[in-house]
């Protein structure tokens, strides 16, 4: 199953490279960027790491971590990650980040939709849940938009920025996402 291409309407998702790394630390990196995510701005070498990381998790077998990179479509240049983890029982989370410029453009709806894309339709799994901060709002209407349903509180889930948070999970089932076909 290797390399993940999965086009979309705007966007593709293609398998990272080494030259992604500058182009996710732009994301990474940016306080903007990592102000609701699970931890804080990383610097060059960390990102490096994640990009290294994500190669080696591609030629895995079996592969369990699909970390992704976003493209516009027609466009090679990564404007944003995305990565969906496979878990037992045909489950799996997904979670993604894009670079502040591309914001407000509907790409994390699309985002989404194609990582749900490739979790029911190439993967065959049953149900994919992700999480989110309580206060990112944005990521909340994404993930409403394509199906997923708000299905509970992470107390003190993660600790970022100095302090812990919560998480909101969001999960769709396959026979929803089928519907929604």
């Amino acid at each position: 199953m290797n390399p993940i291409s999965i086009e979309g309407q705007q966007l593709a998702l293609r398998e990272l490279r080494e030259d992604d790394a500058e182009a996710l630390h732009a994301i990474y990196g940016s306080e903007q960027a990592t102000e609701h995510l699970s931890f804080e701005p990383r610097d060059r070498e960390a990102v490096a790491g994640i990009v290294l990381g994500g190669i080696a998790d591609a030629n895995r077998e079996p592969r369990t971590v699909y970390a992704l990179a976003v493209t516009l479509e027609g466009n090679a240049e990564l404007m944003g990650y995305a990565r969906l983890a496979v878990e037992p029982h045909r489950a799996g989370q997904i979670g993604f980040a894009l670079n502040p410029s591309a914001w407000g453009r509907s790409y994390g709806t699309e985002t989404v939709r194609l990582l749900l894309r490739l979790g029911f339709d190439v993967l065959g799994l049953h149900r994919i849940w992700g999480a989110r901060s309580p206060k990112n709002t944005a990521s909340a209407a994404v993930m409403s938009r394509n199906g997923m349903v708000e299905e509970g509180r992470i107390r003190d889930h993660v600790f970022t920025h100095g302090a812990w948070r919560d998480s909101i999970t969001h999960v769709i089932l396959e026979g929803e996402w089928r519907r929604s076909e």
